[in-house]
């Protein structure tokens, strides 16, 4: 019985010290400039960039094979990171209707879903929970707002609301902003 254990411990042992050895010789380094673009896109591997996540989009960046103003969730903030990085002129964003309008997730009607999973195959971030012919919810934490999964919903039970304003996701109002909107809209 010790004996078992001893041959175990030393195979182990052995095994152990070959595949550190490994993993220090055959290392392959990433790019740097991709970890760092990487690091600054906001993880939604929603696709709304035309690449299929937030890693591929960095490393098209790093290799200059993409622009920089395609990353519709982080806007013309992360736009801006990224052009500073890579050194490459900013531009404007693709999509500016996004930027303009509240950040929106998706809200399932339970009483009109037919539990198809259609909505969730389409997901790129798992936020749909169901099973096939049961009801299907959205987890609100993990939506982006991609919008992928409204076209697919064959009873149309998926609507795009405003997410609900609590203390984690409010943000002070600009003053700028609003005087500008009074002077614009003639409001005194």
């Amino acid at each position: 019985m010790i004996e078992a254990i001893l041959i175990f411990l030393g195979l182990a042992l052995v095994f152990g010290l070959l595949l550190g050895y490994a993993s220090v010789r055959f290392k392959i380094e990433g790019n740097p400039m991709a970890e760092q673009i990487d690091k600054e896109l906001p993880q939604t591997q929603c696709g709304q960039c035309g690449f299929p996540g937030c890693k591929p989009y960095a490393e098209a960046l790093a290799k200059g094979e993409s622009e920089v103003n395609l990353c519709i969730p982080g806007g013309t903030e992360v736009m801006i990171k990224i052009s500073e990085i890579t050194g490459r002129e900013q531009k404007p964003m693709e999509d500016t209707s996004a930027e303009e309008k509240p950040k929106e997730t998706a809200f399932i009607d339970e009483d009109l879903c037919i539990g198809c999973v259609l909505c969730i195959k389409e997901c790129p971030v798992d936020a749909i929970l169901g099973a096939t012919k049961m009801m299907h919810t959205v987890i609100q934490q993990e939506c982006t707002g991609c919008e992928k999964c409204v076209p697919v919903c064959p009873v149309d039970c998926i609507e795009m609301r405003p997410l609900a304003q609590t203390l984690n996701n409010w943000k002070w109002p600009d003053p700028e902003a609003e005087d500008a909107a009074k002077r614009n809209g003639g409001a005194a």
